[in-house]
């Protein structure tokens, strides 16, 4: 397994390799002992898994957790292809309103890795994508925000604005500079914090460092 810093600060892309025979493939997309090594820290305390099933030109995002309480989040393609997009919302980081965009299949191991504060999208690109989540918080839907994922300013590469399929709450998001001004986006300083403190909560003998 190989990983490499995308272009938002503390973002991951974690590439593990596929080994097919003549019944299929098999592949680990994620190993905490891999993860720690990477980010010298455990993995992030595990409190849910969830998944979407989207047709093609499905677009979601970008959504994120308000922070706190925020939340980490580990992502991948079970099947079907998607390219899914990372953007930096957290206030004072050193790549604040910057984004990166990673191709998932679901025949690759690829997946990514999201710090507390960066938001997440993707655009599904075939018939029953399905991408798999998993968080460091549970859902609770008066955390969750989002921003638009039209926004000019950001400029991320979801194809023409006509053929977009998105739900009424993406198409009300508010634009990057709205969201910042309501004061709804997270601190820098205070995600990191939350990620020291899941580093606290992380389960006894879980593996660190590096």
């Amino acid at each position: 397994m190989t990983v490499s810093p995308l272009a938002v600060t503390g973002a991951l892309l974690f590439t593990a390799p596929v080994f097919p025979d003549d019944r299929g493939f098999f592949g680990t997309p994620l190993q905490a002992g891999r993860f720690a090594e990477a980010t010298g820290r455990p993995l992030f305390p595990l409190a849910q898994a969830s998944y979407s099933r989207s047709r093609r030109g499905v677009v979601r995002g970008v959504h994120y957790t308000a922070a706190p309480p925020g939340a980490e989040k580990f992502v991948y393609c079970v099947h079907g292809a998607l390219l899914d997009i990372v953007v930096d919302l957290r206030v004072g980081s050193p790549t604040y309103g910057l984004w990166d965009a990673v191709r998932l299949t679901g025949d690759q191991m690829d997946a990514l890795y999201l710090p507390v504060g960066v938001g997440h999208a993707f655009v599904a690109l075939t018939d029953d994508t399905v991408m798999q989540y998993l968080l460091s918080r549970e859902y609770v839907p008066a955390d969750e925000r989002a921003v638009s994922v039209l926004d000019p300013r950001l400029g991320l590469p979801v194809g023409d604005p006509a053929g977009h399929d998105l739900s009424e709450r993406d198409r009300a998001a508010p634009t990057l500079e709205q969201a910042r001004e309501a004061g709804l986006l997270p601190d820098y300083a205070r995600c990191r914090a939350i990620e020291v403190r899941n580093l606290r909560d992380a389960p006894a003998g879980a593996a660190g460092g590096r």
